[in-house]
């Protein structure tokens, strides 16, 4: 997930961050003229013997925001004047709506993964939003999960447990991103019953040479194959990686070593 890679302990105002003369103005102006693009990430199933949606069943959704003069600007530049002015929920609305437009216009890859900020756990009506959305296009209740970042859950455990009963309720699905990046804790699972679980990098990019980084990943592949839980290691660079994961059974892989991520028309034409 992008989105955790934004230091969340950033002290300077909004229009330092982005500089913009007035950023509240520039942020409703760029989700009015949808000046944004939707990148994205495709997943891979290790044990796929195909191409196609078997190979790569879901791809992780990424927004970009366009700037006349500096092209397309990186997360960590924009996020944070959003989440700022408390205007993520809003966001996270736009890039599920052309998600959804997106798997209505043909995709090969079935299912996608989009992001949610912590702001977004408290907003009552966004699962009814996605649920309507989804509704409307006649899509699959379950073609969009919603990841949660593990410190947005540790940090609004009820918030986004009520979250991931609201999605649950009509189909949909949740995957907790960023897990094991700290201390191994199950918490999250139980609260929020996740459909699939990320592996935090920090743990994936040790793999190869630090036990510690495969007894946190045994454990969690140990109760996550109890809850009926999936899970996913991102992150993963090298084939030696992949090789490793493949013999500990895990189910699927995410990183520059898999798929670099590209614009979502490129990736699922």
């Amino acid at each position: 997930m992008e989105q955790k890679a934004i230091d969340r302990t950033i002290d300077r105002t909004s229009a330092e961050l982005a500089g913009w003369p007035n950023p509240l103005a520039r942020l409703r102006a760029a989700l009015e003229k949808n000046e944004f693009t939707l990148y994205c990430q495709p997943v891979m199933a290790l044990a796929a013997q195909s191409g196609g949606a078997a190979r790569y069943p879901m791809a992780e959704v990424l927004v970009r925001m366009r700037e006349e003069e500096r092209a397309l600007l990186p997360p960590g530049e924009f996020l944070p004047v959003f989440e700022h002015y408390a205007m993520m929920p809003q966001l996270d609305r736009w890039v599920l709506r052309h998600t959804v437009q997106q798997l209505v216009r043909g995709s090969r890859i079935p299912r996608f993964t989009i992001n949610v900020s912590g702001q977004t756990l408290g907003d009552a009506e966004f699962p009814g939003f996605a649920a309507a959305e989804l509704r409307t296009a006649r899509l699959a209740m379950d073609a969009v999960l919603f990841e949660i970042d593990e410190s947005d859950v540790l940090a609004r455990l009820e918030a986004a447990a009520g979250f991931a009963s609201a999605v649950k309720a009509y189909g949909g699905g949740v995957l907790i991103d960023g897990f094991c990046r700290r201390a191994v804790s199950f918490a999250p699972f139980k609260a929020l019953r996740p459909d699939l679980v990320k592996v935090d990098g920090s743990v994936i990019r040790n793999l190869l040479t630090s036990e510690a980084a495969q007894t946190k990943l045994k454990a969690v592949l140990r109760v996550a194959g109890t809850l009926g839980i999936g899970v996913v290691a991102e992150c993963v660079e090298q084939q030696d990686q992949l090789t490793r994961l493949k013999a500990l059974d895990v189910a699927y892989a995410q990183g520059f070593g898999v798929f670099q991520p590209q614009p979502i028309e490129r990736v699922v034409a």
